[in-house]
């Protein structure tokens, strides 16, 4: 049961409730369309990036079905307690309505794959009769093999010709929340949303959301967008100034992913030419740990200092 707090947040008061209200390539409906005309749905595995409707489509699914199911978020509840004390007490009780059980579980690339994947390969084949299991990861590589060959897995990663259809459609989409909600905007600027964290839906709603408290959504709000400023940066760096920089860090809120692509991004025009090859492994090895930092501020900061110690700058 969804909570009146969690309404206050655009993404979930706006969060499609059937699969034909998702924003979805025709590929990928097609195969959910059949499940629901079905009333079975089968073990999934679905993968891809934040934000771009894996759980959005486990829901509607289970609402679609009219499925009891219990939602566990993998990066809160990552060990074999949480198979023993809730996914088998749920997945071995009978449902209410008579039908099948759903396991909907989130963020399953944060299981622990030493123990809790290894048990829900063996409860997936125990509670076959009475349960399905419905996993969403942005990372599939770090499910292990037996529970990839255990599900139908479906990736949400967009084809090229995809991406333009896709943000068209989520343009209408906010158009429509924005009017709803009594906001104002320019067009233009709405645009320059999308672009920006595209295809990061929910990222999109919450930037929105935070900034409808100015009345409009207008060209004056592209600087809260959070920008690196990338110059800034380099120049503490350069200086070796970790205290600098460590207060930089500290006093702006600045997405890891942000600041990540903007160096990437401007490799050949703040560090030297030999030093770009050891550049582009730290941003790959810090960008891995990220997705397992408690304090993501900290994680930032060593990217930082190892670039500041091993590479050279313009």
């Amino acid at each position: 049961m969804e909570t009146s707090i969690q309404h206050v947040l655009w993404s979930e008061k706006y969060r499609p409730r059937t699969i034909e209200d998702c924003i979805l390539p025709e590929r990928l409906k097609i195969p959910f369309r059949e499940y629901t005309k079905s009333g079975i749905i089968p073990n999934l595995l679905l993968s891809g990036g934040a934000g771009i409707g894996k759980t959005t489509v486990a829901k509607a699914l289970c609402h679609e079905v009219g499925a009891d199911f219990l939602v566990i978020n993998g990066s809160d509840e990552s060990g074999i307690d949480t198979f023993r004390t809730k996914v088998k007490n749920y997945a071995s009780s009978l449902s209410m309505t008579g039908g099948r059980k759903v396991i909907l579980i989130d963020e399953a690339d944060y299981l622990n794959p030493q123990s809790t994947q290894p048990a829900l390969r063996g409860a997936i084949e125990e509670f076959a009769g009475n349960c399905s299991f419905l996993f969403t990861c942005n990372f599939p590589s770090r499910i292990i093999e037996p529970l990839h060959s255990r599900c139908a897995c479906v990736d949400f990663t967009l084809k090229a010709p995809e991406k333009q259809a896709m943000a068209a459609a989520f343009f209408v989409r906010l158009k429509g929340i924005l009017k709803t909600e009594g906001v104002e905007y320019d067009a233009k600027v709405l645009v320059e949303f999308v672009q920006k964290f595209f295809p990061d839906f929910r990222r999109i709603l919450n930037e929105l959301q935070r900034l409808s408290q100015f009345g409009k959504i207008d060209v004056g709000l592209l600087s809260h967008l959070g920008d690196v400023d990338l110059g800034l940066v380099v120049g503490y760096l350069k200086a070796k100034d970790f205290a600098a920089l460590r207060k930089w860090v500290g006093s702006n809120d600045i997405e890891p992913a942000v600041l990540y692509r903007n160096l990437y991004d401007n490799l050949y025009e703040v560090i030297k030419k030999e030093s770009i090859p050891q550049a582009v492994l730290l941003l790959a090895d810090y960008q891995y740990k990220g997705s397992f930092a408690a304090a993501p501020q900290i994680n930032t900061m060593a990217l930082l200092v190892e670039l500041m110690l091993s590479v050279e700058f313009l």
